[in-house]
């Protein structure tokens, strides 16, 4: 049997309605975002038919917890069950973070608000072969189950599919990073799952 990942961001957080950058700092869910991170939930039902057979990971930052709680409520799988890893936290962001990017855009005209690797050009950020290198291994994890389930963040996320699909860098970051959607990684595809 092939590995099935179903990777999820976290739903809208404070910081996300304000348009702030927020790397490895946090803030909490909106009502929007608590109703994206219900509609997920509800569709990974539509999904699995044995919830107790899939594995449940989350980043360890706040926004990315409390969405993986709601979807453990939804799947019915003990709290205790969820899994933090560090490999698929957000991007460090560094003096950038918790800075509106409209603000940053208009103090640096020269980078472009339409492609995402613009955010890893903060002062401070973290390196992006680290980031690509930290996602990699857990991707590659021996230990990794058969049937994952992980929340995860835009850039981050966004990296992982990559790596997952051998995507090049400037495709990498043209991708979308949607809060209203799961990423179906099985047989070396990603294939996007809506959820309104």
């Amino acid at each position: 049997m092939s590995r099935t990942i179903y990777l999820l961001r976290h739903g809208q957080t404070q910081f996300n309605q304000e348009q702030r950058l927020q790397g490895h700092c946090n803030s909490a869910l909106t009502p929007l975002g608590l109703q994206q991170a219900q509609a997920m939930a509800d569709t990974l039902m539509g999904l699995i038919s044995e919830p107790s057979q899939w594995t449940l990971y989350s980043s360890p930052l706040g926004r990315a917890l409390q969405t993986a709680e709601l979807i453990s409520e939804r799947l019915q799988l003990p709290l205790a069950a969820i899994r933090q890893d560090k490999r698929v936290m957000e991007i460090g962001l560094g003096e950038w973070e918790q800075q509106r990017a409209p603000d940053l855009q208009r103090q640096y005209p020269h980078i472009s608000q339409q492609v995402l690797s613009w955010y890893l050009k903060a002062p401070g950020a973290e390196p992006l072969a680290q980031a690509t290198a930290r996602l990699t291994s857990w991707l590659e994890d021996p230990g990794l189950p058969q049937q994952v389930i992980v929340v995860a963040h835009g850039l981050s996320g966004a990296l992982l599919r990559g790596v997952y699909s051998g995507l090049i860098a400037e495709q990498v970051w043209q991708q979308a990073i949607p809060q209203d959607a799961i990423f179906k990684l099985t047989d070396g595809c990603v294939t996007r799952i809506n959820c309104n």
